[in-house]
Order: C-alpha cells, then sequence, then structure tokens
C-alpha cells in the first residue's frame, strides 16, 4: 500500500461535508462509485457548476438545460428527471446546512457498465448521479490573474465539439499544466485557426475603445456566465459583440476579463507580459452581474 501523505484542503469547513450519490448521502472518505462506472473507463459524462448565493440557486434551470442537451447529445439513458435532480441538490444542501458561498458541482456519469469497455451498450444500470456542495468562495479573489498562450489548441467542432459539456477535460488540463509552470494562474487557448478560444476553464471578454469582445462560441463553451454578461451588456447600452480575436488584439485590449461560475467576473491583469489595467467597463460588469446574482 501506498504510504499516507498528509493533505491539506483549501477550506477545512469542507472536511466534513455530505456528498450525493444516486439518491444517498455520504460523508466525505466514504463517497464512492464503482470501478466500472463510465467516468473511471473514459471520463464519460457531463457536468455543471452552480453557485448559491443568499439560499438562491443561481441560474439552476438554465444550467440543467445545458446538462440535458449535453446528456442527449451523448445519447445517456435512464437519464433522472428534472424534479429529481432539483430535489437532490436541495436535499444535498439541507444536510449540509449550506444557504451561501457555496459551490455545487453537479455531475451525471452514463452509469455502471457490466464489464470494462468503450461501448455504450455495456451501460446497463442508467446514469450515476454526484452532487459535490462545497464552501467555496469565488476564485482568483483579489486584484486580478495573470494569464499565459498555452500551446494546446482547443478543440474544433470537427473533433471534440465544445457545446458539450463534458467530463473529458485533458484538452484543459495539460493547457492548466503549461499555466502552472509558468507560475501564473492559467492559459489562454487558441482555436485551430488560431483565434482565442477561452482559457483552459473560463470564457474570456477584451475591451477596446468600450465596446465589449468575445470569442465566438465555435471552439469554446458557450458559458451560462459568458450569456449573462452578453445579456447585461444589452440591457445597459454597453457595446458587445462576438468576435474572431487574433493574438495580436488580445494584446492591443484595452481591458480582458474572464467569466464563469467559478470566478463570477476577474479581472485579468497580464498575459504574455502585456498588462492590462482593472477598467472601468469590467468594474461595471462586476457590479451589474453581482446584483442579479444576490438579488
Amino acid at each position: 500500500m501506498k504510504a499516507a501523505k498528509s493533505v491539506k484542503l483549501p477550506n477545512p469547513k469542507n472536511e466534513n461535508i455530505l456528498i450525493y450519490i444516486d439518491g444517498q448521502l455520504y460523508p466525505r472518505e466514504e463517497a464512492k462509485i464503482s470501478v466500472f462506472d463510465s467516468l473511471v473507463q473514459g471520463g464519460d459524462g457531463v457536468w455543471e457548476g452552480l453557485r448559491v448565493y443568499n439560499g438562491k440557486l443561481f441560474m439552476l434551470h438554465e444550467h440543467l438545460d445545458r446538462l440535458f442537451d449535453s446528456a442527449k447529445a451523448m445519447a445517456f439513458e435512464g437519464i433522472p428527471s428534472r424534479e429529481t435532480i432539483v430535489e437532490a441538490i436541495k436535499k444535498t444542501l439541507e444536510a449540509n446546512q449550506m444557504t451561501d458561498g457555496v459551490h455545487i458541482r453537479l455531475t451525471l456519469s452514463r452509469g455502471k457498465k457490466v464489464t470494462s469497455g468503450m461501448s455504450p451498450h455495456w451501460n446497463q444500470y442508467g446514469c450515476t448521479l454526484i452532487i459535490i456542495a462545497e464552501w467555496k468562495p469565488p476564485v482568483f479573489e483579489g486584484e486580478g490573474i495573470k494569464l499565459i498562450s498555452s500551446t494546446i489548441r482547443r478543440n474544433s467542432p470537427a473533433c471534440l465539439d465544445s457545446k458539450i459539456h463534458h467530463n473529458n477535460l485533458i484538452n484543459n488540463i495539460l493547457a492548466k499544466i503549461e499555466a502552472n509552470l509558468a507560475g501564473v494562474d492559467d492559459a489562454v487557448m487558441l482555436d485551430l485557426q488560431g483565434f482565442v478560444a477561452e482559457t483552459n476553464a473560463t470564457n474570456i471578454f477584451f475591451v477596446k475603445k468600450g465596446v465589449v469582445l468575445t470569442p465566438f462560441p465555435t471552439a469554446c463553451l458557450p458559458g451560462i456566465t459568458r450569456g449573462l454578461v452578453l445579456k447585461i451588456c444589452l440591457e445597459n447600452n454597453i457595446p458587445c459583440e462576438e468576435a474572431n480575436i487574433s493574438i495580436a488584439e488580445m494584446y492591443a485590449a484595452d481591458e480582458v476579463f474572464i467569466t464563469g461560475t467559478m470566478g463570477e467576473i476577474v479581472p485579468v491583469v497580464e498575459i504574455d507580459g502585456r498588462e492590462f489595467g482593472y477598467g472601468e467597463v469590467t468594474k461595471k460588469l462586476h457590479r451589474l452581474y453581482l446584483q442579479k446574482a444576490t438579488n
């Protein structure tokens, strides 16, 4: 057996959380799935990240819509109903006495197989539903983050459509490794044509002469927070566009920020040594976002 090593949780409050798996709640160290589950066999699952503000599951149904769309695109069978998933989330939060400052990782796998193998016809048990609710503030709190441009390209729809919010994240993890080795927070990933797609974990926005720009959702996930930011821009007469954005245009931006459920809206202060300020447009959008999230 491997020798036990000391581990340190980012938040000690999460040591005793209860985790939901297929109708049952388990203590953290007892929460396990089968070695025959499709998540283990091939990363064959879909997932969502949700945040809880003041007892409210923010944009819950938008996230569930995407979960079901992803599961349908992957031809999952035995998918739990929307009502079942909502009740499971509420049960998990109540058991953990969580009402605010919480992030939820909602995972739906194709389920357990009767034997090891790739074909979904071995999946005869129905889907596996996993809900992990943790005390977790937005990541990247502070004055802003630093990025590099990754050598790893984001998948094209011709290879693996990013609109499926799937659990096979090797593409993104390789880019994150580059960021870690460079001593920065995350990495910008380009598409196969050399245009900016997203970071390894979030959507990315640029501001140039007061206009908010973000890549077309071709090689990037059209994120829930990304969509909300575009909506906020339209509601507040802030010019915004989807566009093909080259590296040179990225470097020349006046402001840069990233969006995602884990981090909300975070300013970028540096990419490949080019510096950016925490500008007024980014500050305004973050303020308007929090108003929607917390009211």
